[in-house]
């Protein structure tokens, strides 16, 4: 079991995590729009990847506290050019990554081991998330968010396959 408090923290994360993929989903569905069909599917497989840690999260609570589901806010529709859609998305991988840290500090304050542990586990990852959108972003300011070098990432991203992580 975990404290009220903790699990009130946790369920907000993980309906986090699902607005998170509906956040990239929108974002693949505009990308798609403008026929950007590589960022398109980048969104898609970092939709996956945050299904896929909402899962984590329902998983986690479901053995130790009570799953709460939320209402899910309406994500944002359009975007000015690929540069702006991957601005956002390291604000709100920023974001993310400072939930984490949050929930992280809590059960370390409620001497909560388990959570410290899973929690582990996305710190981590967030490193990931946060290099690799800066790397994507950089590239769009380096090679121009339009024409030859847009093309050229459009092509890179379109690559982009999900994987389950193996310690799952």
């Amino acid at each position: 079991m975990v404290s009220d408090k903790m699990a009130k923290a946790l369920n907000s994360q993980l309906n986090f995590e699902l607005y998170s993929a509906y956040v990239y989903l929108a974002m693949s569905a505009h990308a798609d729009s403008v026929g950007l069909k590589g960022f398109a599917n980048w969104f898609q497989v970092q939709y996956e990847e945050e299904m896929f840690h909402a899962m984590k999260f329902f998983n986690y609570i479901m053995d130790r506290a009570e799953v709460e589901l939320e209402q899910i806010d309406k994500p944002r529709k359009t975007y000015k050019d690929a540069l702006e859609m991957f601005e956002e998305t390291l604000k709100h991988e920023q974001e993310v990554t400072s939930r984490i840290n949050e929930l992280a500090s809590l059960a370390i304050d409620e001497k909560d081991h388990a959570t410290s542990t899973f929690l582990q586990w996305f710190i981590n990852e967030q490193v990931e998330e946060e290099a690799t959108v800066k790397e994507i972003l950089d590239n769009l300011k380096l090679a121009g968010a339009t024409g030859a070098g847009l093309f050229m990432i459009n092509g890179e991203l379109a690559a982009r396959t999900f994987t389950p992580p193996a310690t799952a």
